[in-house]
């Protein structure tokens, strides 16, 4: 996987979404024959539910990270379709496609009080579309560009941005994190920085 997916899928696992990456759609053609459409990054979908580090059972404990950038509301659940760059944060025209959206939301369709293609239509023209959720509350569905951004949006979320708070999560709850053995090797990486004692400073992102 590379890298810069991995530190994404990373970062999104630790907010509470649930995760599928390096997706590639196909279509078929008019003889017959499939090809490519685009790979689809990331997708990630969140519940609602409380984000908290400690859980309230005495037993055990649930690690998770809350970013308010994520702008998660009580009764909503958030599904992201994620194209992630190493360079500058931009969305390629493949992941607007019908066919695209239509075959990663189709996974998700049970969530959604209205049709599939209101939702896709709404993503195509916004980037970021709220539909009433089928057992109450909105489902907002959106395309984020991970990448290097001076800005961090509803659309876009800076890889710097992603690097510091990881970092900061891990530093404040060091005595929890350090059994923790991360298989990953983006959040690895920087677990092996902070325990090597590096002080790594938020980069400039233009």
């Amino acid at each position: 996987m590379d890298i810069t997916v991995d530190l994404v899928e990373s970062y999104l696992r630790l907010t509470g979404y649930l995760t599928l990456s390096e997706y590639e759609v196909q279509r078929r053609d008019g003889d017959g024959r499939y090809k490519a459409v685009t790979d689809i990054d990331i997708m990630a979908l969140r519940l609602p539910g409380a984000v908290y580090v400690g859980d309230p059972h005495d037993d055990y404990a649930l690690l998770q990270l809350d970013d308010p950038v994520l702008g998660l509301e009580e009764d909503m659940i958030d599904v992201i379709i994620g194209e992630v760059k190493q360079g500058p944060a931009e969305l390629n025209a493949g992941i607007k496609d019908h066919v695209a959206l239509h075959s990663m939301l189709r996974r998700v369709e049970w969530l959604y009080g209205s049709r599939l293609d209101d939702v896709i239509e709404g993503v195509q023209r916004d980037l970021s579309h709220r539909a009433p959720a089928r057992t109450g509350g909105i489902v907002r569905t959106r395309l984020v560009a991970f990448g290097r951004s001076p800005v961090v949006s509803e659309n876009v979320v800076s890889l710097g941005h992603i690097i510091s708070t990881l970092l900061a999560f891990f530093e404040e709850h060091e005595d929890a994190f350090r059994p923790v053995q991360f298989r990953q090797s983006a959040p690895a990486f920087l677990r092996l920085l902070l325990k090597a004692g590096f002080d790594v400073a938020r980069p400039a992102e233009k």
